[in-house]
């Protein structure tokens, strides 16, 4: 079933939230064993969805995820798909075998720059940009795919900034602009990049809707694990932090379990300010972490309890198998 169906779906329902997740293929082979138990754990929870990021340099290894994620765990999965060193023949290749899972939904990329080089460089026989992505799927492949999209509540981190680390306002103009297009060419719904300041993130909502972006607009919520991973994520996605929060972490920045505790009730907090706006849709970048998402989510009211003890008996050979063969990928 494709992702923005689920989401129309509950909007007919006046009090129905939906929460997402988002995880990233596996480094090493304890890498594989933890994830499988986090999906394991989170998939009790019944997220709407969840997604699982693309790694140029380990393909088989995310189209397998997807596939783990689809048809072990029976949840419906979006596999994110870039341009970064994918000729077009590979592109298809993915899009090929994710539709013979079953898969319905992929999230439409640029893709960062190759490990080792600042500037993205279109690879021979490959698309340039996310809307080049975004009109050959929809060209190819018809309406079998749900085709979602990134937004930028502070544009694209390439668009040129001001002194306060925000964009010009020709560079957010011209980010929305190009927003505009890729909905056009068959994006049927949007998920944000990272944000700590809400009404930064309202703000372009609004913006979207002014020049006539009418799909779903779902905000990307990171929770805070740890000081040094913070500032990793929000430098790379050059996100500005309002300076209250700085000040909040700057004295407890060597005490992950504070740190992780303020990020929770901070978290909490954006999200009530966003649901109590008619969003009603909240998609958690986990980093592969289970407890604060789950967290934040019971503090909302959206699960009762956190459910960590569930052993993975049900499908225990599959689970072997499946890791044995994921660990194998690794090794290549």
């Amino acid at each position: 079933m494709k992702v923005i169906e689920k989401i129309r779906e509950a909007s007919k329902e006046e009090h129905k939230v939906l929460f997402s997740f988002e995880f990233f293929p596996p480094r090493t082979h304890d890498g594989v064993d933890k994830l499988f138990e986090q999906l394991d754990h989170m998939s009790i929870h019944s997220p709407a969805y969840w997604d699982i990021t693309w790694r140029d340099s380990a393909a088989k290894l995310s189209l397998e995820m997807a596939n783990v994620m689809q048809n072990l765990f029976s949840i419906e999965t979006m596999m994110h798909l870039t341009c970064t060193k994918m000729p077009i023949e590979e592109i298809d290749h993915a899009l090929d075998t994710i539709k013979s899972q079953g898969i319905h939904n992929v999230l439409a990329l640029r893709g960062d720059p190759p490990l080792g080089q600042d500037k993205f460089v279109k690879t021979e026989g490959g698309f340039e940009c996310a809307l080049d992505l975004v009109t050959h799927i929809r060209n190819k492949y018809g309406d079998y795919f749900g085709i979602t999209i990134a937004g930028y509540p502070e544009a694209h981190p390439d668009v040129p900034r001001k002194d306060d680390g925000l964009p010009t306002l020709e560079g957010y103009q011209n980010d929305l602009a190009y927003l505009k297009k890729k909905v056009d060419a068959g994006g049927d719904l949007i998920i944000t990049q990272l944000f700590f300041d809400t009404d930064i993130f309202l703000k372009f909502v609004n913006d979207c809707r002014q020049i006539g972006i009418t799909c779903p607009i779902v905000p990307g919520i990171l929770p805070i694990n740890d000081y040094r991973g913070f500032l990793k994520m929000t430098s790379l996605c050059k996100t500005k932090i309002p300076t209250e929060i700085t000040a909040a972490l700057k004295p407890i920045k060597d005490n992950d379990e504070a740190v992780r505790g303020y990020g929770i009730h901070l978290v909490t907090e954006m999200c009530k300010k966003i649901l109590a706006h008619g969003i009603k849709t909240l998609h958690f970048y986990t980093v592969n972490k289970e407890k604060p998402t789950l967290s934040i989510l019971m503090n909302l009211g959206l699960i009762s309890e956190i459910k960590i003890s569930r052993p993975l008996t049900e499908k225990r050979e599959d689970f072997v198998r499946i890791s044995s063969e994921l660990k194998k990928m690794l090794r290549r």
